[in-house]
């Protein structure tokens, strides 16, 4: 496509033009990468897209200086690394491809803001209500979104809007069979209880026959969305799971479930990393601001320094 525009601008004789033309290539090349890293928000993913940005650069950089058989190894690198990302982050990719269908084009240049890490009483009130459900074999099943905003229309039915505080005694009320809500599952954000009653949708994947429809609808929305995570109570058996990107952790104790959702929901992403290209174009405008009164200081206050 490149040597068509070139071609066409030759033909036209703007020849000028060209140097622009690599200018806007490279800038473009510059977008989609920002978008990448913008999308992606966890520190090892990031580690992971820039190691293949590094092969990308160390193929292109090889075949500049004529290094055929390091450039031919360093091309199926970068392919095979790039098959294999398609994989890890195919919850990723299903986002972007989501939006560009949605024509949410803008959103793509713009970080997910971060949801504050809960606090240790709300944590110690799930996994208190979480303890007395599972003593009483009462099933509950619990969505906590964790590092970005979950979008409603991942689940089948959204539920009843509910917006209070997180409580054990709130929880625990819900859950109880004579309730209407007790059936679907509660949508936890932050310290509050967004709302009851939520369908999700089914895994389709083969689970054991102990697993029953709470533990697949688990499993289904963290296959889904992938920055949620899922506590179950099991209204058989009593025991406690914990479902995270269509994988389910069991049984756990009220003290593993304690100690997995405290380390889940610590802060360990720098949003800093994340829009790494803002970064650096704010460093860059304020040293460029800064030249002004550098070039205008006279010769002699230089030397008196």
């Amino acid at each position: 496509m490149g040597s068509l525009l070139e071609q066409l601008l030759r033909n036209l004789g703007w020849t000028s033009s060209l140097p622009l033309l690599r200018l806007f290539d490279v800038g473009l090349v510059l977008i989609l990468t920002y978008m990448l890293l913008v999308i992606i928000g966890e520190r090892r993913t990031l580690w992971m897209v820039r190691g293949l940005i590094i092969l990308m650069l160390a193929s292109a950089l090889s075949g500049v200086l004529g290094l055929t058989l390091l450039t031919f190894v360093l091309e199926k690198l970068v392919i095979g690394s790039a098959v294999a990302m398609a994989f890890i982050l195919q919850a990723e990719f299903r986002r972007l491809l989501e939006q560009l269908g949605r024509g949410e084009m803008l959103q793509l240049f713009y970080p997910y803001k971060r949801t504050t890490p809960k606090p240790d009483s709300v944590i110690d009130e799930i996994v208190d209500a979480v303890k007395e459900l599972s003593q009483n074999r009462t099933g509950a099943l619990l969505i906590l979104e964790t590092d970005r905003p979950v979008d409603e229309r991942d689940f089948s039915v959204p539920g009843v809007r509910i917006n209070a505080e997180v409580s054990k005694e709130l929880l625990q009320t819900i859950f109880q069979t004579s309730t209407l809500l007790h059936d679907g599952a509660v949508f936890i954000r932050g310290s509050r209880v967004v709302s009851a009653g939520v369908i999700l949708p089914i895994s389709d994947r083969t689970a054991s026959r102990q697993l029953g429809t709470r533990h697949r609808a688990a499993m289904g929305i963290t296959e889904r969305v992938e920055n949620c995570v899922c506590v179950v109570v099991s209204e058989e058996t009593g025991s406690i799971s914990l479902a995270e990107r269509g994988n389910l952790n069991r049984p756990l104790t009220s003290s593993k479930l304690r100690e997995l959702l405290s380390e889940r929901f610590s802060p360990s992403v720098d949003p800093e990393a994340v829009a790494p290209l803002r970064n650096l174009g704010r460093q860059i405008g304020t040293r460029l601001r800064g030249l002004p009164s550098r070039f205008l200081k006279s010769p002699t206050s230089r030397e008196k320094k």
